[in-house]
């Protein structure tokens, strides 16, 4: 194969992708799912051309990671921060929290019962099936409403921050004791520490580079950040949150002797080219991810039974939760809240870290992409019926 033949596959997939948003749009399928399914079709025909290609799993991850950072970082650039947002950021950050605890230990013993298996095991299988993908959730609720969206953002970012951090905390060797809490708690204040340290930093020479071509710098800069605090087991996705909000509300963090060094006019010029060039990589890293992701997997893996019965009761539990949580505790609205709880992006990357010790031989990637699926589905359909007249909605 030529490179121009290459590049001529490549360009018209990145066309195809196009395709897909304005259709997500239109018909509030999400275009992940359409990414998944072109993937799938894609492998099915380069099996009948005869065409093999074997896809390191490094190349995936890389994808995944990557698209992560710009998605947060793009769904956080949309933030306002004011003092009447205090609620919304509260209330999101403990749906994230509990919901996700709730999840994963409920899943854990789901595995258990069928494996008979240690609980950490179980419970580190569990975790990335209840963490909510903001990769999914965030590009697909453009046109809700701004207080619907803004939860829906802070949520499902919320929850892959917390989803990390629950995870590097259920596989340590010392798990469930005393030692591995102060662990847990140090962590957190060496993430919070690099976050603030990280920001500053890349603020200042946001501010003070004035080579054409320093975006993709800071990218780069924030990518390296994030990669050596991954290194040491910690969770900079806080960091990627708290870039994007500090650039969006610079009246807000930016004061008094900051201003003799920091210019906030000319960072509210630069955050709108940000914006743009962030948006335009992350549709790029997620097109490829995504149809990567549905090129590797075996769709023979979905036709065995017990997965099937426990990827549905998993799906049965993950909703039951959420709507015990936003009906009776934090008595939210359901609509679309109760369905928009996808997983994806970091539910993948979370199931490739786990360590060869906990994996659960019959625990296979079906369980993982019929749940991504399934919640895809679900989500589309709290998406078409949050379309409908109020009146309709609380009468269903």
């Amino acid at each position: 194969m030529n490179p121009y033949s290459i590049l001529i596959f490549l360009s018209l997939l990145v066309i195809i992708s196009y395709g897909f948003d304005l259709l997500a749009k239109k018909t509030k399928v999400p275009s992940v799912l359409m990414l998944l399914a072109c993937g799938i079709g894609l492998q099915y025909a380069a099996e009948y051309f005869g065409f093999k290609f074997i896809l390191p799993r490094v190349i995936l991850e890389v994808f995944g990671i990557i698209g992560l950072i710009l998605i947060v970082l793009e769904g956080s650039l949309d933030l306002e921060l004011t003092r009447e947002k205090l609620p919304i950021v509260r209330k999101s950050f403990l749906a994230a929290l509990l919901i996700l605890v709730l999840s994963a230990v409920s899943i854990a013993f789901i595995i258990q019962f069928n494996n008979d298996l240690p609980f950490q095991q179980c419970l580190v299988n569990a975790i990335p099936l209840a963490v909510i993908s903001s990769a999914i959730a965030i590009p697909s609720v453009s046109n809700l409403t701004k207080d619907k969206k803004e939860f829906i953002i802070y949520e499902s970012t919320f929850s892959d921050i917390l989803g990390i951090m629950v995870f590097n905390f259920a596989i340590q060797d010392n798990f469930a004791q005393t030692i591995s809490i102060f662990t847990f708690l140090w962590d957190l204040l060496l993430i919070l520490i690099v976050s603030v340290i990280g920001c500053i930093l890349l603020i200042f020479f946001i501010n003070q580079i004035t080579h054409h071509t320093k975006f993709f710098l800071i990218l780069a800069m924030l990518v390296l950040i994030y990669s050596v605090s991954k290194i040491f087991h910690l969770s900079p996705l806080l960091l990627v949150l708290a870039f994007g909000l500090i650039l969006n509300n610079t009246d807000v963090f930016v004061k008094r002797r900051l201003r003799n060094f920091i210019s906030t006019d000319r960072l509210e010029e630069e955050v709108n080219q940000l914006k743009i060039i962030t948006a335009e990589s992350a549709f790029l890293v997620r097109t490829f991810f995504f149809l990567l992701f549905g090129f590797s997997f075996e769709l023979i893996k979905l036709l065995d039974v017990e997965m099937l019965f426990i990827g549905s009761l998993i799906i049965t539990t993950l909703t039951l939760i959420r709507f015990f949580y936003l009906r009776f505790i934090s008595r939210s609205s359901l609509f679309p809240e109760l369905f928009v709880a996808p997983k994806g992006l970091i539910t993948i990357l979370l199931f490739y870290s786990i360590p060869p010790k906990f994996l659960i031989p019959n625990f296979s990637e079906g369980v993982l992409f019929f749940v991504i699926i399934l919640t895809g589905l679900i989500m589309l359909f709290g998406l078409q019926v949050s379309k409908q007249p109020l009146s309709e909605i609380e009468e269903f």
